[in-house]
């Protein structure tokens, strides 16, 4: 028997000293993480099992995050049953349909992110954040380290020595000390439409994956979502919604820009360009450390995202960053 099998026999014995007889499970797609997800029927209820291996994932942070979230006014799954210990968690369902999906199928992005941004609004606008960790300089630089170690060398195919490192971070650092200046905030971290979901009932969208909480820069959750690494928005399309979200921020935050919606989302496309740095690193080392091939096909829209942040906001590309973002490179 496999630990996967073992882990699921257990999740099986504590779900019966919860529900009644009768229950099914099925499992769900996984995500960036050694996490597993499964679907608990029973009748025409439906619930999703968090299967989170101890010594590999701690469900403490996740069950933290929810409860501030919950508080806060967004909509994240209700806890119907936990034992931390084991790492078992029963959780309301929102759903098959993420916000990708239901692109996909037609419905309407208006409604979606004008929901999208108004959670966002609220969750920037949570007390008690002591608790989170803070998103730092440091941070984006290890960060940009996943790109050097992963992606490059196993995906791109170059060198990576000491030189190439000292020059990328050299040309990284004024950047990054900007971003880490801007004012802080809650960040979700990956607030974008794989996480979004669109449930049975409609709006407002599920919010799920936020277990990485922290507390960074203002901009950082707007970059997620409108310089998403699945999606690819028009870019007027996105400065009106970042101007449209900047418009409603507190004063004090709106006079940090100097009450400037161009600056406000210069700030956002800045964020983003590190932000996607550290995905192309991400998405390669999934592929290649933890064997999630299929990352490998979310790179080459990350790399175009970069290439244009590079020339929108005239930056000097650092060295290493391959390609030019019209196909080559990768």
């Amino acid at each position: 028997m496999t630990a996967a099998d073992a882990r699921l026999g257990l999740a099986r014995r504590w779900l019966d000293g919860h529900l009644t007889e009768g229950s099914s499970i099925a499992p769900l797609a996984g995500d960036a993480s050694f996490r597993r997800y499964f679907r608990v029927r029973q009748g025409d209820r439906s619930w999703v099992l968090m299967d989170a291996p101890p010594g590999k994932e701690d469900v403490g942070p996740f069950l933290s995050v929810r409860h501030w979230m919950e508080a806060a006014g967004l909509r994240v799954p209700t806890l119907q049953a936990e034992d931390r210990q084991a790492g078992f968690l029963l959780l309301a369902d929102f759903g098959d349909e993420t916000w990708a999906a239901a692109l996909k199928r037609g419905m309407a992005l208006a409604p979606m992110m004008a929901d999208a941004l108004r959670q966002l609004h609220l969750l920037q606008a949570a007390g008690d954040t002591d608790r989170l960790p803070v998103f730092d300089a440091a941070r984006m630089h290890r960060e940009a380290d996943l790109y050097l170690d992963w992606y490059l060398p196993r995906v791109a195919g170059g060198k990576v020595d000491d030189a190439l490192r000292h020059a990328f971070h050299a040309v990284l650092a004024p950047l990054v000390d900007e971003i880490a200046a801007l004012p802080k905030a809650p960040v979700h971290l990956d607030y974008h439409s794989r996480n979004l979901m669109l449930p049975p009932d409609g709006l407002p969208l599920g919010i799920i994956d936020f277990q990485d909480a922290v507390r960074g820069p203002v901009t950082y959750d707007l970059a997620s979502l409108l310089y998403d690494c699945y999606q690819d928005y028009p870019e007027a399309e996105r400065r009106r919604w970042s101007v449209r979200f900047f418009a409603g921020l507190p004063e004090a935050l709106r006079e940090a820009f100097g009450g400037d919606g161009e600056r406000w989302h210069r700030a956002v496309r800045l964020t983003a360009f590190q932000r996607h740095i550290k995905a192309i690193g991400i998405f390669a080392r999934l592929a290649y450390r933890d064997g999630k091939r299929r990352f490998l096909d979310e790179i080459p829209l990350t790399r175009k995202h970069v290439w244009e942040e590079v020339r929108a906001l005239g930056l000097a590309a650092p060295p290493g960053l391959d390609g030019d973002g019209d196909g080559r490179g990768a």
